[in-house]
């Protein structure tokens, strides 16, 4: 995997967040990681949750050779409880949240969907739609109470637009967070915050990678791909940038596909 900080520098006079505080859910690898990048080498300080507390401290090491403050927090974001701490230990160090980005997810099992189990089904709402729901939550109340406005971001995925066999817990998952974010666009839009998703497609990602590299799916699947290549985590660092930064005031409630075109098909 390309090393997200790598190639040219997002930065420009636009786009500096210098003074910026950010959140980023599933922060210590994928498209994750590739956003911490991008808004941490623009000058925001950022703090990452994820349940892997190797990642977290290989991520902080990255992160901060950008020169801003980081920090990572174990936080499982299907817990409700876990969320609340969490946020509130961001909230103790950092002092406020101008960005979040409900990122963390969980990829389905794979069966046929007849033999779907509801377990199976809500180990990946729990995370990709409860977790989100809790994250964006906690976030919201928290910018409508300091005031100012601020941005919340889902990442939500291709797969809530064309059918995936066997991924239904997982559509259904991207489709709902989609759906969500819209809810929030108009309901907090008075307060100042805008509300976007990322419908991510095929990303060289931790998650995705061993499906991507399978012959036979790569064969069948990189002929629709445009671009012929998958996505990488530095591919979302400057919409991140964007997105958190505020410049695009009167936008909000978007789907925004990154996807190299795949979905164009």
């Amino acid at each position: 995997m390309a090393d997200p900080s790598a190639g040219h520098a997002v930065t420009a006079p636009l786009f500096d967040l210098t003074g910026h505080v950010a959140l980023v859910t599933g922060g210590n690898s994928g498209i994750g990681l590739g956003m911490a990048h991008g808004l941490a080498q623009t000058g925001a300080d950022v703090c990452i949750w994820g349940t892997n507390v190797e990642r977290n401290e290989a991520a902080v090491q990255e992160l901060e050779k950008h020169g801003t403050r980081v920090r990572a927090i174990r936080c499982d974001v299907g817990d409700e409880a876990d969320v609340q701490s969490g946020f509130a230990e961001t909230i103790e160090h950092f002092g406020r949240v101008d960005s979040c980005f409900a990122n963390a997810g969980v990829g389905g099992s794979g069966t046929r969907f007849v033999e779907t189990s509801l377990a199976d089904f809500r180990a990946v709402t729990r995370v990709n739609l409860d977790g989100a729901f809790l994250t964006l939550r906690a976030a919201a109340a928290h910018m409508v109470e300091r005031g100012g406005g601020g941005v919340l971001v889902g990442t939500s995925s291709v797969s809530a637009i064309h059918g995936a066999p066997r991924g239904q817990a997982y559509a259904a998952s991207k489709a709902g967070l989609t759906a969500m974010i819209k809810a929030c666009a108009v309901e907090l839009a008075r307060y100042g915050i805008n509300a976007h998703s990322i419908v991510a497609g095929w990303t060289e990602t931790p998650l995705a990678s061993p499906k991507l590299h399978d012959e036979t799916f790569e064969r069948n699947v990189m002929k629709r791909m445009p671009h012929r290549r998958w996505g990488e985590p530095r591919d979302f660092a400057r919409l991140a940038v964007y997105l958190a930064s505020g410049t695009g005031g009167f936008h909000t409630g978007d789907s925004i596909v990154v996807d190299g075109g795949y979905s164009i098909f």
